[in-house]
């Protein structure tokens, strides 16, 4: 499984909207500056991610962008599925000639199949409220001395 820039662009975006939700519309050079994604490759994702009813868009002034639904109904899965497609294939790529070892080879693919599940689920079970709570729970176990 591999994470292009646009997974994990894309993400970055919905997290930085998620931990503003119900502030209104976020213009994408705020989201921009604040994550380091380049402004036009970000906007470029926007209208994906808009497109796939994660978010929601306001043109004008006073608009910007904002998440589609509460993020604690938005999974991880339904993000990377949006910006990358199935994120494991259901059969890796082989060679044409059948194994001279079926038994290897189905042993191979059930640990593959695992893996997949394994994922999957996490992502699945994962929310960008999941992610906002992290962030608040490492933000609050800061200690400053001096």
């Amino acid at each position: 499984m591999r994470i292009s820039s646009k997974g994990d662009y894309g993400l970055r975006a919905l997290f930085d909207l998620a931990q503003r939700y119900g502030e209104g519309p976020i213009q994408s050079d705020d989201i921009a500056t604040r994550q380091g994604i380049p402004v036009n490759y970000l906007n470029q994702l926007l209208i994906t991610m808009r497109r796939a009813g994660l978010i929601d868009s306001l043109r004008g002034p006073q608009g910007g962008h904002m998440l589609a639904r509460a993020p604690e109904t938005i999974t991880l899965r339904e993000v990377l599925t949006v910006l990358e497609g199935p994120l494991l294939p259901d059969e890796p790529g082989r060679e044409t000639s059948p194994p001279a070892i079926p038994e290897d080879h189905a042993l191979i693919d059930e640990l593959w199949a695992e893996l997949r599940e394994r994922i999957e689920r996490l992502l699945a079970e994962t929310t960008l409220d999941d992610l906002c709570q992290r962030k608040r729970q490492r933000s609050g176990s800061v200690m400053y001395y001096i």
